[in-house]
């Protein structure tokens, strides 16, 4: 069988840029310190029935397209059989060319099922339906097979403060699996005073979890900050803000109180009063951070939930959220300044879903270098619309403009399924291609070494160190 697409040089358009990454790149482990898997698989070692099990239930990237190709919602979200709906992504899959997953597509049937002689279309889709449950039904490709397969020694999940992270718990003592699954602690539930019955109902979750009688807003951050020891104590070195914009008005403690028993008594605080709130949290959750070694990370710049009609079908996160634009450089430096006066600035990284914002973060992170921590500030990688070839070149360009690409922590899947780790490949590939394009330009020098010591560290090395996660440097 000859592969037909994905070679063993795909994206990389030049001898350089190949020595780079299969000497440098390839065989590196995976940090995946931001992804969206769930912790109850990992610690069951679940096994999917068949391709459209793993490969598309819950992606909404692919949903989008499915819906844009004008498949109806039956065979999306619907009642259709798992093989009708593979059906109709293998139809979609020719008319995705030029989009992003058309190359993550095959990327993901190579590895980790191998399959690189076969194009998916409606003519290859049974033959393809038929190899891949084949390997799906074998030990090794269940999720923790997956994971190993593909090299992955850690990955961080997102998890709720009030999670009681049993599964991270199974995993960690199972002393057969030896990839670390750390939790992130993601409060925006905790944020959300502008919906009163879902804020109360969370924070009645939040008072049997932490086991404190939350009373008003200073016991409300004591349970807060407990959860925030308990996942510490369950390993947790991340945070993870999913937010429209950042928050940074002035308040006042008082007004931070009366705001919260307003909302804890089933009131809806005024607009100014929301982000108010908002802006007192955010710091608020970083002192915490800052006081537990941890790193922040803000997702920025999502307008979620468009289309109420569908909203009210379906439900959050599927597929109906875009790009945003909001003022971010005021807030965001308003932020950061009022943690650095304070001395409680924690590491930080910055993703933004607009790439207008590209230089803005490049340029803002390098106002808060302490000269002290190697990127403690970081520009997070491209996510989401912006993570393919476009979008992370554009972010690599900036950030390598403005401040040290040498110190950049890389990729990360921030995904919820687990065939999602070739986007680190994809990443890899594409850091390659771009420095070997400009060694042999002669924008940089021709050594071999010095380059693919900046390609291991970005794609490995920086991230092992940066998170303080004990990993082999």
């Amino acid at each position: 069988m000859n592969d037909i697409f994905i070679t063993e040089n795909f994206l990389l358009q030049s001898d350089t840029a190949a020595a780079l990454y299969h000497q440098y790149a390839r065989d590196l482990p995976i940090i995946d310190y931001h992804c969206h898997l769930p912790p109850r698989q990992i610690a069951e070692d679940h096994r999917f029935e068949n391709l459209t099990q793993i490969w598309l239930c819950g992606d909404h990237y692919k949903w989008r397209l499915m819906r844009a190709n004008g498949i109806d919602e039956r065979y999306i979200t619907g009642e259709a059989t798992d093989l009708e709906k593979f059906q109709k992504w293998a139809q979609t899959v020719p008319n995705t060319l030029r989009n992003c997953m058309y190359h993550w597509v095959h990327l993901e049937l190579n590895r980790p099922f191998g399959i690189s002689d076969r194009l998916l279309n409606p003519a290859t889709a049974e033959s393809i339906w038929q190899d891949c449950n084949a390997k799906l039904a074998q030990t090794g490709f269940s999720a923790r097979g997956i994971m190993k397969r593909m090299n992955v020694v850690l990955a961080c999940t997102t998890d709720d403060p009030a999670d009681s992270l049993e599964h991270h718990r199974a995993i960690a003592e199972d002393r057969s699996f030896d990839i670390r699954v750390l939790p992130t602690f993601r409060p925006g539930a905790g944020m959300a005073v502008e919906s009163p019955e879902a804020f109360n109902t969370w924070v009645d979750k939040l008072t049997a979890a932490a086991e404190v009688d939350i009373r008003d807003f200073d016991t409300y951050l004591d349970a807060i900050r407990r959860r925030h020891q308990f996942f510490h104590d369950m390993g947790c070195r991340l945070s993870d803000h999913g937010i429209e914009t950042v928050y940074a008005a002035d308040y006042r403690q008082d007004e931070i109180r009366k705001i919260f028993d307003k909302v804890r008594g089933g009131g809806l605080p005024d607009a100014e009063g929301i982000v108010k709130f908002k802006s007192a949290m955010l710091y608020e959750l970083a002192v915490m951070d800052h006081q537990a070694g941890w790193t922040q990370q803000i997702h920025y710049g999502a307008l979620r939930n468009n289309n109420t009609r569908m909203f009210e079908r379906l439900g959050p996160d599927s597929g109906y959220d875009s790009i945003g634009e909001c003022q971010i450089a005021r807030p965001l430096a308003g932020l950061l300044d009022r943690l650095d006066r304070s001395g409680q600035l924690p590491r930080t990284i910055l993703y933004n879903l607009n790439p207008r914002d590209n230089e803005l973060i490049a340029s803002m992170i390098g106002n808060f270098q302490d000269a002290r921590t190697p990127g403690k500030m970081q520009f997070g990688p491209a996510w989401w619309y912006l993570d393919q070839i476009d979008g992370m070149t554009r972010q690599i360009e900036a950030m390598s403009n403005a401040g040290l690409l040498s110190r950049f922590v890389g990729m990360t899947t921030d995904s919820r399924s687990f065939l999602s780790y070739t986007r680190h490949e994809y990443f890899r590939r594409l850091l390659c291609n771009i420095l070997g394009g400009e060694m042999d330009a002669g924008l940089l020098p021709d050594d071999m070494e010095l380059i693919g010591n900046l390609v291991a560290d970005t794609c490995y090395h920086n991230a092992a160190t940066y998170f303080g996660f004990d990993l082999p440097k």
